[in-house]
């Protein structure tokens, strides 16, 4: 035995809006493809008038007493929909890159990594700037502080940095966003 409603399937979109003829109310209120009002109308009345300017006609407001439709040209929306929606997902989102240094790393490596830096920045990202000190070299910690002050000098042109660079164990930090 079905369970009443279960046994009718609501014919929808993929979105879930009502086109047309599977509108189910009697009766709706419509708003012109131009924007005007046009009353509350019989649901046949409404779809003659859709398909007399060649249009459809879309439940927009599927919640209200009664319903809302608007005669539109459905394709064109789902398609405006669409695209609004990848514009929204391909916006950049800020992320962290990080590059890491040594206290004996060569000036050449330092340039280059800084070069990376900078496009890392240019990109909307962050930069995390580390200088790892390994055995001996915690011993000579104002040489790991010497190499962040000249990364830092040259990548402060393109960024701004966030908090003043910060010894972590062996490791000394400092993040750099941009501007």
């Amino acid at each position: 035995m079905a369970l009443p409603g279960k046994d009718r399937k609501t014919e929808r979109n993929s979105d879930q809006t009502r086109i047309n003829n599977n509108i189910r109310e009697r009766q709706v209120r419509v708003i012109s493809e131009e924007g005007e009002q046009l009353g509350i109308l019989d649901t046949e009345a409404a779809l003659t008038r859709a398909r007399d300017a060649g249009l459809d006609l879309v439940e927009v407001a599927a919640t209200e007493k009664p319903p809302v439709c608007r005669i539109m040209d459905y394709g064109k929306y789902k398609y405006d929909k669409s695209k609004k929606r990848q514009g929204q997902s391909a916006a950049h989102h800020g992320k962290l890159k990080e590059i890491r240094l040594r206290p004996k790393t060569g000036t050449h490596d330092i340039d280059y990594k800084v070069k990376q830096a900078v496009g890392f920045l240019k990109h909307k990202d962050k930069v995390q700037v580390s200088v790892i000190f390994r055995g001996r070299e915690m011993a000579h910690i104002e040489e790991g502080q010497r190499v962040m002050q000249n990364v830092l000098d040259e990548l402060l042109l393109y960024g701004k940095l966030e908090a003043t660079p910060q010894q972590f164990g062996k490791r000394m930090m400092c993040t750099v966003s941009p501007k």
